[in-house]
């Protein structure tokens, strides 16, 4: 694949010297993940995803900056990582790419998660050291075609048939399952309980057909899981959890993750218009120098600063195990959103400049047009947040 002469000039802002409250760890952690991107993933993205095909190689890559379970423990292959350096990771992958950035928090947040806060002691020696290393990759089936954001309502289920069960059912848009090893898969029991298991690839019955003509995502690999009467061993069901909490709970880590990833986004496109608007000469003069065109600079790093500062101190507050998921909603709802509005801005700056691959904006804003829908909608978000500060649901 043909690599791009156009350099990765790309510096972070910084407006109010968050920078002091990282450690050195953290920093440094930045710094490696920065580095792999602006020599790995920059060059090649944008052919990648003009060909909407998800660039294998890269796997090794996210393995080794440890973007794979950054906060699993070591003994099960993870970095053993507090938060924070998980959300910078997610960061700085996404300031490259989103559907990259989707690769290694479906692995992490949605797949090494939960095995290792539901599943059974062997399921995590079987499948965690080989997930963090990348030799194992793994998707995440909650989503059905007729049952988005209202999980609780699926049809995939799983029969008693004594030495295993039966899974039936499908999901869709999984991240991952076109090359997937594994499937953390949610289905409900006879009793209508929904509950937690493993289906690995080769199981007879199970196929993961691939999505095909996305405007979006489109260096990251999208799919189906389908299930006609696959055989599970009793052994890859997730024991102690059952109802929604499971795979909310898994979801929390994701939207976690998401809420740093859409910064880096954000961060990237102003990075983009604030270097364009210093070259780019009308009139006589920089387009810089142009009040409207400062005027949206001056708001994309206002709102970039605000939503650093949120997400900091959400890091912080889950590292010590007291953010709770409505904070996690807010954070990813206004992570996307100015993202969006800070692409949308940055691609009229750069005028017809902006809609080519020549610069990353427009790969960016129609990779945020999923990343606002996925993990949890705009508007759910926004209802999770009424309904905590009323008491009251607006869900039904």
């Amino acid at each position: 694949m043909s690599k791009s002469a156009k350099k990765d000039l790309y510096e972070a802002p910084d407006y109010y010297l968050l920078d002091e409250l990282l450690t050195d760890e953290h920093k440094l952690i930045r710094a490696t993940a920065r580095d792999w991107v602006k020599k790995e993933v920059s060059p090649i993205i944008e052919d990648y995803a003009q060909k909407a095909e998800f660039p294998k190689h890269l796997i090794k890559g996210l393995a080794d900056i440890g973007a794979f379970g950054p906060t699993i423990p070591v003994e099960y292959g993870g970095a053993g990582l507090d938060y924070t350096a998980y959300g910078i990771l997610m960061q700085e992958i996404e300031r490259g790419d989103s559907g990259i950035r989707s690769t290694a928090s479906v692995q992490g947040s949605l797949v090494m998660y939960p095995i290792y806060a539901y599943g059974t002691e062997e399921q995590r020696k079987k499948y965690l050291p080989k997930l963090a290393s990348g030799e194992m990759m793994g998707c995440f089936g909650l989503t059905e075609p007729d049952h988005g954001s209202n999980p609780g309502g699926m049809v995939t289920n799983i029969k008693d048939a004594g030495s295993h069960y039966i899974l039936n059912g499908a999901k869709m848009w999984i991240s991952n399952a076109p090359f997937a090893d594994i499937a953390v898969v949610w289905a409900k029991d006879e009793s209508g309980k929904i509950r937690g298991l493993v289906v690995e690839r080769g199981m007879e019955g199970f196929s993961t057909p691939e999505t095909h003509n996305k405007w979006s995502l489109r260096a990251s690999a999208t799919g189906e899981l389908v299930f006609d009467n696959v055989k599970v061993p009793k052994e890859n069901i997730f024991p102690e959890i059952s109802g929604l909490k499971g795979p909310l709970g898994c979801l929390n880590q994701a939207r976690y993750g998401i809420a740093w990833g859409a910064l880096g986004a954000a961060m990237d496109c102003y990075d983009t218009a604030l270097r364009y608007s210093k070259e780019r000469v009308q009139f006589g003069k920089p387009i810089g120098g142009f009040q409207l065109q400062q005027k949206k600079l001056a708001e994309m790093v206002t709102e970039i600063t605000k939503g650093q500062l949120l997400v900091w101190r959400l890091g912080v507050l889950k590292s010590e195990n007291r953010a709770s998921a409505e904070q996690i909603s807010m954070a990813k709802r206004n992570s996307v959103e100015i993202a969006l509005d800070i692409a949308r801005n940055a691609r009229q700056m750069l005028g017809g400049m902006g809609i080519t691959g020549e610069y990353s904006i427009m790969r960016h804003m129609m990779n945020l047009e999923s990343v606002v829908t996925y993990e949890g909608t705009h508007d759910i978000h926004l209802l999770i947040t009424g309904m905590d500060v009323t008491g009251l649901n607006a869900f039904k």
